[in-house]
Parts: C-alpha cells; sequence; structure tokens
C-alpha cells in the first residue's frame, strides 16, 4: 500500500490478528511467486519429481512469505496433509504461489498452490496445495509478535474464516497430544 488511507477508509478497514503496536500488513505485501524447472535430479528413475522435493519447495515457498510478513526469520511448526492431484515431470516448470492467510500473535498461516507447466505445450496442471505455520523468532530466537493482517477483500476474508478454522483444529489436536 503505496497511498495514506484517508481517515475515513482507515477506520473501515479490516485489520487481524497479530500485534495492534505493529503496523499492519496486507497479504499482497508478503506474496511469493518461487518458480524452477524440474531436473532429473530431482525425480525417481520413472521421471516423477519427488514429493518431498516438491514439500521442500513448499516449505521455502511459504517462510519466505511468512518472513515478509513478519519481517523476521521463521521456522516451521506445521504443515497440514498434502495429496498430490498430478505428477510433475522432469521439465517441467514448477511455480508456487505463497500467500499470507491467517496471523496469530506470533505464528502465521500461510497458503501455498504448486503448479507445473510444460514448457512445450504451455499446459498447466494444479498438482497440490498446502497450508503451512510459521513462528517468527526474536534475536534470541524466541517467538515474537508479528504485524496484523489487513484483510483487503472478500477473497482475503474468505482465506482467513478458513484458517482461523484450520487453527482451531491443530490447536485441538495439540491439546488432545
Amino acid at each position: 500500500m503505496n497511498h495514506i488511507p484517508s481517515e475515513r477508509a482507515a477506520t473501515a478497514m479490516d485489520i487481524r490478528g497479530g500485534d495492534p503496536r505493529l503496523p499492519a500488513k496486507c497479504s499482497s505485501e508478503s506474496q511469493v511467486i518461487l518458480s524452477q524447472q524440474m531436473m532429473p535430479s530431482d525425480a525417481n528413475p520413472l521421471g516423477n519429481v519427488h514429493g518431498g522435493y516438491i514439500m521442500k519447495l513448499v516449505d521455502e515457498a511459504g517462510g519466505l512469505a511468512a518472513m515478509r510478513h513478519a519481517r523476521r526469520p521463521v521456522v516451521t511448526i506445521a504443515m497440514d496433509s498434502m495429496t498430490f492431484l498430478s505428477p510433475v515431470k522432469v521439465g517441467h516448470l514448477l511455480t508456487l504461489r505463497s500467500s499470507v492467510n491467517w496471523v496469530g500473535r506470533s505464528s502465521i498461516e500461510v497458503g501455498v498452490r504448486v503448479e507445473a507447466e510444460n514448457p512445450v505445450t504451455g499446459e498447466i496442471t494444479h498438482t497440490n496445495s498446502a497450508f503451512a505455520v510459521f513462528v517468527a523468532l526474536d534475536d534470541a530466537g524466541k517467538p515474537t509478535s508479528v504485524p496484523p493482517l489487513v484483510l483487503e477483500t472478500e477473497e482475503d476474508r474468505r482465506r482467513w474464516a478458513e484458517a482461523e478454522s484450520r487453527q482451531e483444529l491443530r490447536l485441538t489436536r495439540a491439546h488432545r497430544a
């Protein structure tokens, strides 16, 4: 957001989570797009990229979006289940799009969408999506507060509500363990 909102617009802004003493940020300010061509070293003998390698890239793309939001180092504390909808082949361009969905006091949920493109045909396939939670760390390596999130659109509000439900489920499961 490069403009200063009017007082009326500022009061109508939907700002949630995080530490209210920190300047709120929009999801669009921390989005990350990571693209990489898949090579033979990334794949099994059948030419399919290893799922674990894709999971590593999901963690990297998600972590970068969380760091951009917090402007602090982050660590991964949870990754929801990941189902692979279609294989990724050697030579495909893998693109990961990550965006902050929700913030707590020190935690940030990031959604990551993964697509594979055949660069010869131009065909793009949604291969999987994942949700990961990161915690921001202070200089001593302890959890630290993160900025609130500005929800600019109905899509942002939908993603927040869905993320909030996932976070409640994660906390419920953690308390049972």
